[in-house]
This record gives C-alpha cells, structure tokens and sequence, in this order.
C-alpha cells in the first residue's frame, strides 16, 4: 500500500491483526486518501471479539455487529469542519456509502459492509454520533 501500513490496523489487543482488514476495503481506502491529498490517521481499524466487549463495557456505544470484526470497517481522525469535509468527499467520490461521523470525538467512521460488497447492512447512509 502507498499510504497505509498494515499495523495503523491492528486492534489494540492483538498486534498483527492489521492483516485481517478486507484488501478491497483497503484498496478503497487507499482510493480515497489519493483523492483527499491529505494523511489519514487511522484511530481503529481490525477488532477483535475481546476488544469489542472490552469496548462495550467501557461504556462506548460500538456495534455487537460491528464492521471492524470483519476487517471492513475504519475510524480516521477528523478534527475540524473543513478536514471533515474533505474526508467525507473523498470517500464517497472513492465509492464508500456507508459513513459516520462523530464531531465530538472527532472522527469518521467508515465501512463497505453494505450489500456493494456482500454485506447485509443498508448502503447509501451517513449517520452522526
């Protein structure tokens, strides 16, 4: 990859999980940071079961069926409007239509879960947090 290295994804808990992220979600991703011309910064990529419970008894409000179990999902810091903007246009002009955004915590949820790619989850949705 250009601009990613496999490890920006590994879940907190298990070093080396990066390489469970979906090459074409990756190859997306890396469609959109060429059509952004700015860094990504990944803050979570692949997660494990245990990470997701431990996230989950933390209070934090992550999905039981989240897209990061699957290696098709990816939060990017975003702080700011105008960052912001720039992601989310290059994401969709990269093809993802599956999209969260968390002003608050500053960061963009993304995942190709939808039924593009042979998930089940509703494609052609932005959400906030």
């Amino acid at each position: 990859m250009k601009y990613f290295t496999l490890d920006e994804f590994d879940s907190p808990d298990h070093k080396g999980s990066g390489v469970n992220m979906c090459k074409d979600f990756l190859l997306k991703l890396e469609k959109a940071r060429e059509i952004a011309n700015i860094p990504f910064k990944i803050t979570s990529g692949f997660r494990t079961q245990n990470y997701l419970q431990d996230l989950l008894d933390r209070g934090y409000k992550a999905s039981k069926n989240s897209s990061h179990l699957v290696g098709k999902a990816a939060d990017i810091a975003a702080v700011g409007s105008s960052t912001r903007f720039i992601i989310v246009d290059a994401l969709l002009k990269a093809g993802f239509n599956r999209i969260g955004i968390d002003g608050n915590k500053n960061f963009i949820h993304v995942d190709s879960d939808g039924t593009d790619m042979g998930g089940t989850k509703p494609p052609n949705v932005i959400w906030t947090y």
